[in-house]
């Protein structure tokens, strides 16, 4: 990447605008991972611009000292969020975003290793497409907002523990522990292995053939054992109000979705790093279910139902013309 100016000479003071463009896409990619929600990410990322404007000095490490203030805010947010969790209606889930917003533009490791490189291989970093799919943001809201931002930090951004305890206000030896037991309890909630991206395709586009031809016992057949699929309307458009275990329930539930949305408008998308069926009335976005897939099979299934989580979706993937839809 060129060099950028990073002081505002106009000003005298604070990082310029340039600089400031020059990381927002990665900035957007750390507050979106904390947070679950593209709208909160990007209103923090707004945050973390005026204050940066407002500095005396530009800093010698600038997406360091970004990231520090989008981390620091996103941490305020996630005080408040708990509650909001607890008053939501039904299952809730990160809000769906356009898989581009968080990697094209992005450097190999997503992040800043330029300037808090870590001496880990990149074979041990968190690949970026996992770090953004549904199954793994969903095990972020289980961590503590400390232990969710080590871990993202250290494993997805690949800072230095020294840097994170700078960011955090912690010692390197209690980010290390931070990092440890956030890892643990993502180990103990995700499959060991993944599924590779062909095989994910192929069971993305089985699975919505074989529904459409409500075939149960294919549908079945492709689900892995303890298999769950999670709708999220949050009591604003039809939905089930609870998360669906169990082969047969799932797939009755989702034999009856087609049924009832015999002639929709379907595109499929790249949403979360992976395949995602996207069901249009007039050219809202009304709908969107992806996979989660190990060698196992589907492990889960998520269906955003929510209007206010689907419009920034929506607005990133519109409508096709009628001879390239899905």
């Amino acid at each position: 990447m060129a060099s950028v100016r990073c002081l505002d000479m106009s000003a005298a003071a604070g990082v310029s605008a340039e600089c400031f463009t020059a990381h927002r896409r990665s900035l957007f990619g750390l507050a979106y991972r904390m947070l679950g929600s593209a709208v909160e990410a990007e209103d923090v990322v707004q945050e973390a611009y005026l204050r940066a404007r407002s500095v005396e000095e530009a800093p010698e490490s600038p997406g360091a000292y970004l990231a520090t203030i989008v981390t620091r805010l996103c941490l305020d947010v996630l005080k408040s969020a708990r509650a909001r969790r607890e008053a939501y209606v039904g299952p809730w889930l990160p809000e769906p975003v356009a898989t581009g917003d968080l990697l094209d533009g992005e450097v190999a490791a997503a992040g800043y290793q330029g300037e808090h490189g870590a001496a880990e291989s990149p074979a041990a970093r968190m690949d970026r497409v996992e770090s953004i799919s549904m199954a793994f943001l969903v095990v972020l809201e289980s961590l503590s907002p400390l232990e969710r931002a080590a871990l993202i930090l250290r494993d997805v951004f690949d800072w230095e523990f020294g840097a994170i305890a700078a960011a955090l206000g912690r010692s390197p030896a209690a980010c290390r522990q931070l990092v440890h037991r956030a890892r643990e309890h993502v180990a103990a909630r995700q499959p060991r292995f993944r599924a590779t991206e062909a095989e994910r395709r192929r069971l993305f586009g089985a699975f919505l053939d074989a529904a459409a031809r409500g075939d149960a016992g294919a549908l079945a057949a492709m689900l892995a054992e303890g298999a769950s699929a999670t709708p999220d309307s949050g009591g604003k458009a039809s939905s089930a109000r609870r998360v669906l275990s169990g082969r047969d329930r799932i797939t009755r539930y989702f034999i009856g979705l087609v049924r009832k949305g015999i002639g929709a408008v379907t595109r499929i998308a790249s949403v979360n790093g992976g395949p995602a069926l996207l069901v249009y009335e007039g050219t809202r976005v009304v709908t969107a279910l992806g996979l989660d897939v190990s060698p196992a099979g589907i492990d889960a299934i998520w269906i955003m139902r929510n209007p206010d989580k689907l419009a920034r979706l929506g607005a990133a993937l519109p409508l096709l013309p009628p001879d390239a839809r899905a």
